[in-house]
């Protein structure tokens, strides 16, 4: 029997913000455990929940990026729930009237080796609650320690419709998501830390049919290689089950990335389970429309329009354009070189792309921390595009700025004699003493193997310790050889 998949997420976007949702207690991360659990946070008797205005805002923005309907009146609910996490028994959250409604995402995606597709994945809805607190377990031999600091964290819930049909699918959507979260500033998107964190509804059926199978909800996946990992088992899973004459029962599960498998963790509860019903501490929030033009005004360009006005300004190819609008931070990098030097875009998006990409991913950086500034690469790029240096020489170059040996590509270019040899009769010495010292090659490539040219040209670089330049180089020895 030949089987189709169909996946919905839901994911959890800790929202930006420098107190938490209903309390002024701090949301950074990292501090001593329940330091910043408040009054509010912990439920106490008395205490009153207050709704952060910024959270509103994010959430605005959030819903006209994603072109969803704004509600003009939603309500916050409390979904009961009894977790040693969970301090005051229940979370407020948003159930009936959602803050968000609607909306979409178009992915590009690919299928194995399949050329890249596109499609819209349509979302359900996009509502406020605050983040529960976080159970230890890895120090205790029988005890489960609770650290109630992140308790009020304000977070957004995105719920997609259930269309995706693969884990590319599913993986594409989760990116794009996070990406966009991040141009608009409000998240962070730091999954290590949980800020963004998704949850993979899966079921199977057999194909054609239209009736939904049973599914199964795995949660807080905080990588998109265990989001990929976790569905495709769940898939396997249940499809072997049901062959095997078995039943998928409808159940939270958790994955474990040591086994590369997912495993039960509860079964799954229904809405009425949590018995909502709306918090009597707090109003209902009213958006006027002067409120959603005032957060329209502060729309950043986003990253698909980004992407499509580097490929008509800059000339880049999709696939370039799309690596560089991939973080706003990266992007932003790119525009601030191209200031500077604009006489390549193509040459400026290998070098933000591969040397100056590669040097973060190898030391553990991010862009913010870079010791090459956008000036800065800008400056070696004018040296490579006058022929002062090669780009073999180059790469050198952006070593020595990267361990700080100068401040610009000009310094360190003077300080170890790295200019280009552009005088011919200088590389036409080089040219002949390879011709002389190769004759093997040299009748090669005038037998038509004139692949042999670059053999030869590697010599002459060689013995000019890279300085020579190879388009003059190229020209000489077809001058001397054809």
């Amino acid at each position: 029997m030949q089987w189709e998949t169909v996946i919905g997420l839901e994911v959890h976007i800790q929202l930006k913000t420098s107190s938490k949702i209903f309390s002024g207690a701090s949301t950074a991360y990292g501090a001593p455990p329940n330091s910043q659990a408040c009054a509010v946070d912990l439920g106490m008797p008395g205490v009153l929940p207050v709704i952060n205005r910024e959270v509103i805002r994010m959430a605005t923005l959030f819903g006209l990026a994603i072109d969803a309907e704004i509600a003009p009146r939603s309500i916050f609910a409390r979904k009961h729930y009894f977790y040693p996490d969970l301090p005051k028994g229940y979370q407020i959250s948003q159930f009936e009237l959602p803050i968000v409604a609607g909306g979409k995402l178009e992915i590009n995606y690919r299928e194995g080796g399949d050329e890249p597709q596109s499609r819209v994945i349509n979302i359900t809805r996009a509502h406020l609650e605050e983040d529960a607190g976080k159970s230890l377990h890895e120090d205790y031999e029988r005890y489960t320690g609770i650290d109630l600091n992140r308790a009020g964290t304000p977070l957004i819930e995105c719920v997609s419709e259930p269309e995706m049909a693969s884990p590319a699918q599913a993986v594409a959507y989760a990116r794009k998501l996070h990406t966009l979260v991040q141009y608009l500033g409000i998240c962070d998107g730091n999954m290590q830390e949980g800020s963004f964190r998704v949850d993979a509804n899966v079921s199977v059926r057999p194909k054609g049919e239209s009736e939904l199978g049973t599914r199964t909800e795995t949660k807080n996946l905080n990588s998109f290689r265990f989001l990929e990992k976790a569905i495709q088992f769940e898939i396997e899973r249940q499809i072997d089950l049901i062959e095997s004459g078995g039943k998928v029962v409808q159940e939270t599960r958790l994955f474990d990335p040591d086994k590369g498998e997912t495993r039960t963790m509860r079964s799954k509860e229904e809405a009425h389970d949590y018995r909502y019903f709306p918090d009597p501490d707090l109003l209902p929030v009213v958006i006027d429309d002067a409120f959603i033009d005032s957060v329209r005004q502060t729309m950043p360009e986003l990253p698909d329009a980004k992407r499509e006005r580097f490929i008509a300004d800059f000339g880049l190819s999709a696939y370039d354009a799309e690596l560089l609008t991939d973080t706003r931070a990266l992007s932003a990098y790119y525009e601030t070189v191209l200031k500077e030097f604009d006489q390549d875009p193509k040459l400026a998006a290998n070098w933000v792309m591969g040397e100056f990409s590669g040097a973060l991913n190898r030391d553990g950086m991010d862009i913010e921390q870079a010791p090459v500034p956008p000036k800065t690469l800008a400056g070696l790029l004018s040296r490579i595009a006058d022929n002062t240096i090669s780009g073999k020489i180059a790469k050198d170059v952006f070593e020595a700025l990267w361990r700080g040996e100068a401040e610009s590509a000009d310094a360190i270019i003077e300080q170890k004699g790295l200019k280009q040899i552009t005088d011919t009769g200088a590389i036409e010495a080089f040219v002949d003493e390879a011709i002389a010292n190769h004759p093997d090659q040299v009748q090669q490539y005038r037998d038509g193997k004139t692949k042999v040219i670059g053999f030869l040209v590697g010599k002459v670089m060689q013995a000019s310790q890279g300085k020579a330049n190879p388009a003059a180089v190229n020209k000489l020895f077809k001058a001397k050889l054809d």
